[in-house]
């Protein structure tokens, strides 16, 4: 893979998740406890071999840069590997990144200057597990210009994504933004092909087709204009991914027993975590006793910036009160307290503590957060540098809720950063 180079986009502004997105960009936002969204794709190159990775930020970027600087430190400029932060310079004009598409022809100049064979174009806010290595066999063997990953998802689901047509041998033959009457798949009236986002481009093509037009946007724009000029192909994630790793499953007598699979269950798990909802469920797939997706491979390692905390605690044992710190089918991250509440099914950053006689379930809860003493929390996203006071109940009354917080149409109440101090 030392002939690719992969071009993150993470310049989105992610309105559907406000107001988690209101002082961060969407790649920015915390995920499964310890992570960040962007360190999903981050991990997926580094596991797939490749070592030369630009990230392009626009909006509200910081938050971004300050965790890849302090995180992904990782690169060897002897080797020739790199992860550039590539922020808007206006070399090309005036305006800011206008779309996909507009912020990689606004650095043309740096792919132009390396001598890497093939762009590799990634989305920095999806949740998945791929190996790029196989795509990119894939696109090589079917001779395509431009190669798509897509997944195969219900019709009833078109409506939220781009959609792929393809004839008999994967060729695309058409592509499609949220269409109301979307071609399916060939021999299968149920299914539709969605784009994940995730291009690979010959790169003398893309330079060609950059410069040859001021078109904003990879799916909007240039992907369909190119479906007649160039050879354009579908790679089928779901059943051609293959992820082989050490699982945690339940044995006959109901134990954790680690076992290695040469294809795992979440080889095939992808989540657009475009709206709080996704948020939440994607979230909620990692708890459980064999969760959706798995956080804990050791052939495919998630990485992130690991800051240095002490251990989880809990508190209490004084059972007769009913003051046992306990979590259940939950993962709760460094230097969190549970003294004498009890956590259930849910997510926990660093730094939180869980006060006496307080019930969090089905909740995502992040940094530097104090759950007061008999406080209940049910479905919820609790943004950092919270103090939520003694006797708050948040998701027991979606009306009262809706007075003060952003409750989702599933109702997941969103408390913002810093509401309560």
């Amino acid at each position: 893979m030392r002939g690719v180079i992969a071009l993150i986009m993470a310049g989105g502004k992610g309105e559907r998740l406000f107001p988690l997105t209101a002082d961060r960009t969407k790649p920015a936002v915390p995920f499964g406890g310890s992570y960040r969204i962007i360190d999903i794709v981050l991990s997926n190159c580094i596991n797939s071999g490749i070592y030369k990775i630009m990230v392009l930020p626009q909006y509200k970027g910081q938050s971004l840069v300050d965790h890849l600087e302090a995180g992904w430190n990782i690169f060897s400029w002897d080797l020739g590997h790199y992860l550039r932060i590539v922020s808007p310079q206006m070399r090309t004009g005036k305006d800011w990144y206008r779309g996909t598409a507009d912020s990689v022809r606004q650095n043309l100049y740096l792919i132009e200057r390396d001598n890497a064979s093939q762009i590799l174009i990634l989305s920095g806010d999806h949740i998945y597990k791929m190996n790029y290595t196989q795509f990119w066999d894939y696109h090589v063997a079917k001779g395509g210009v431009v190669t798509l990953s897509v997944v195969e998802a219900p019709i009833s689901e078109a409506h939220r994504f781009g959609i792929v047509e393809v004839d008999e041998n994967f060729r695309v033959i058409g592509f499609e933004e949220k269409p109301e009457d979307p071609r399916t798949i060939p021999g299968d009236p149920e299914h539709v092909l969605v784009s994940m986002g995730i291009y690979l481009f010959q790169k003398g093509a893309l330079i060609d087709v950059l410069k040859g037009t001021d078109q904003d946007d990879f799916g909007k724009d240039i992907i369909p204009a190119m479906i007649d000029k160039y050879p354009v192909y579908a790679y089928s994630y779901k059943k051609k991914n293959k992820i082989k790793d050490y699982v945690y499953t339940t044995s006959k007598d109901g134990d954790q027993v680690k076992v290695l699979v040469e294809q795992t269950r979440d080889s095939s798990y992808w989540r657009d975590v475009g709206d709080l909802d996704a948020y939440w469920n994607a979230n909620m797939d990692l708890t459980g006793v064999d969760p959706i997706f798995n956080l804990y491979g050791q052939y495919w390692p998630l990485r992130t910036l690991q800051t240095q905390l002490p251990p989880v605690k809990t508190v209490f044992k004084n059972r007769g009160e009913k003051r046992v710190g306990m979590m259940l089918d939950s993962m709760v991250s460094h230097g969190s307290i549970i003294s004498g509440g009890t956590v259930t099914s849910s997510i926990l950053s660093s730094n939180v503590l869980v006060r006496s006689w307080a019930e969090i379930r089905e909740s995502v809860i992040m940094s530097n957060v104090v759950i007061g003493r008999h406080s209940r929390i049910m479905k919820a996203i609790i943004d950092k540098d919270n103090n939520i006071p003694a006797y708050t109940e948040i998701g027991y009354n979606p009306s009262k809720d809706r007075e003060r917080f952003v409750v989702t149409p599933r109702g997941i109440s969103v408390v913002r950063k810093g509401m309560f101090r």
